[in-house]
């Protein structure tokens, strides 16, 4: 069967009265008469050829067919409504969803995006934060800003900024260093990556000690940890610069090892986005001009 076109409006009326249960509630939302919805909603039903309301004594109630319909017009209404807000200036708003380790972005990029907004006000990025462990196709994400060698499967990576990782402590913890040997001592704090205080160590030139400090995920739990005097934690100091400024966090070494950077990724399967290549010529900009 062939319908005729569907009037927007009451489709519109319909939906609204079958959230509230109530022509007269709907008619307060769109700033119509109860009579009105009434009327759209019988024109519907005629057009349809089914009914989609029992009207009750006190109310109203979906039938079978009104409940079938109702949450196919709500998902396009919400689909449109999410469309049109995305115009902005005359411009189409264009949606950027970014995975990103949580040290980066707290560490350097929280700081510095008001300014990307400023440049690309037509772009609505959207920051989902990690423990560097992502999955772009699977969280449906359009990039992801991670730390590593800058070899993972399927992607391309353009590498952002390295990170080398040195020892961090609270102040009381690094009155008593004094030598790279004084961490022998020491609670040391390992991420999940387990190699990496062994390959500090050999990098002053000392055997690592068998370690059996707590294990994070984050970095940022690690730094928090360490603030708080639980240990001492191979961190990327670069991330943690207010906390070193503000002496809650203390360098006590200068020897630092360096196992991986930052990269900015996306899948290769899937064509760039206007919107990831102005993020991606954004980061490498700024960074430079900070180097300079």
């Amino acid at each position: 069967m062939t319908l005729p076109p569907l009037p927007l409006n009451a489709l519109r009326a319909f939906e609204a009265a079958a959230r509230h249960l109530s022509f007269t509630r709907a008619g307060l939302e769109l700033r119509v008469t109860q009579a009105a919805v009434s009327h759209q909603v019988k024109a519907l039903e005629e057009i349809l050829g089914v009914r989609l309301f029992r009207r009750l004594p006190r109310g109203l109630a979906l039938t079978e067919e009104g409940e079938a319909l109702l949450p196919v017009l709500s998902d396009a209404f919400r689909s449109i409504g999410a469309t049109l807000q995305r115009f902005q200036g005359g411009r189409l708003k264009e949606v950027l969803t970014i995975g990103a380790v949580g040290t980066f972005v707290t560490g350097w990029l929280l700081p510095r995006l008001p300014a990307f907004r400023a440049a690309h006000p037509h772009i609505d990025l959207r920051l989902m934060t990690n423990n560097n462990r992502v999955d772009l196709a699977g969280e449906g994400l359009d990039g992801a800003i991670r730390f590593g060698d800058g070899a993972w499967h399927g992607t391309e990576a353009t590498r952002l900024l390295a990170a080398p990782l040195c020892p961090l402590c609270a102040p009381p913890v690094a009155e008593r260093l004094r030598r790279p040997t004084d961490l022998l001592r020491e609670t040391l704090l390992r991420s999940y990556r387990v190699d990496e205080w062994e390959q500090w160590f050999a990098a002053v030139g000392l055997g690592a000690p068998n370690i059996r400090g707590f294990v994070f995920d984050s970095s940022l739990a690690m730094a928090e940890a360490a603030m708080l005097g639980t240990g001492v934690g191979l961190l990327p100091a670069r991330m943690f610069e207010p906390a070193l400024r503000e002496g809650r966090l203390v360098r006590p070494f200068a020897a630092e090892v360096t196992l991986g950077a930052y990269w900015l990724t996306r899948l290769r399967s899937r064509p760039e986005a206007p919107a990831m290549r102005a993020l991606r010529d954004w980061l490498l900009a700024r960074l430079a001009a900070e180097v300079a």
